[in-house]
């Protein structure tokens, strides 16, 4: 056995004591550029030096404390993000009506998107997402609403295209969103102060 192993520091259930706190690995996703990109485990390991085991038992533990968000995406890969509640994105508490101005609000109550009731109301939910995410964004393509919004707000659709079909719809009857042109990609916020 190596003698560094023998010397290290066992907590109270017998196992060996972390020298790196899961502080560093959240660190590691809020010290990057690009802010919306999930991250692997393998970027965390290569960013702290680190074992796998130990970036993945840093990971989880950001998870339990509902720091970071994690979902498969393959077979033997999982991705880890800062959900969007915690990042500087309009506050989910808050309702429709007090995040937008009445024309707006009015907009998003009146739009026509499938559901009722609790499932309706979650696509509101989402459509209001989308038009904060352009406020925020003013030009952005649809496959930036895919990464940065659908995950929070999936208004109950299995899949980011289903959501997409309900939503941009919608998006473009707000008053202050100009939708991308024929054959055009980037949508516009025209709102602001």
């Amino acid at each position: 056995m190596n003698s560094s192993t023998n010397n290290r520091k066992r907590n109270e259930h017998g196992q060996f004591d972390d020298k790196i706190p899961s502080e560093s690995a959240l660190g590691v996703f809020e010290s990057r550029e690009d802010q919306a990109r999930p991250l692997t485990a393998t970027d965390v390991m290569e960013a702290l030096d680190c074992s796998r085991r130990t970036a993945h038992n840093k990971l989880n533990m950001l998870v339990e404390k509902g720091v970071l968000a994690t979902r498969k995406v393959g077979a033997r890969s999982r991705v880890w993000w800062i959900p969007i509640e915690n990042a500087s994105m309009p506050n989910q508490s808050e309702t429709t009506e007090q995040r937008h101005p009445r024309p707006v609000s009015n907009a998003i109550q009146q739009a026509d998107l499938p559901g009722e009731g609790p499932t309706l109301e979650a696509r509101r939910e989402a459509l209001a997402a989308a038009h904060d995410y352009l406020a925020e964004h003013p030009e952005a393509k649809k496959a930036d609403f895919l990464r940065d919004v659908y995950h929070s707000y999936p208004a109950q659709y299995e899949s980011a295209e289903g959501w997409w079909n309900a939503i941009q719809p919608a998006l473009k009857q707000l008053p202050d969103v100009d939708p991308p042109k024929e054959r055009g990609h980037v949508w516009h916020f025209l709102g602001g102060d």
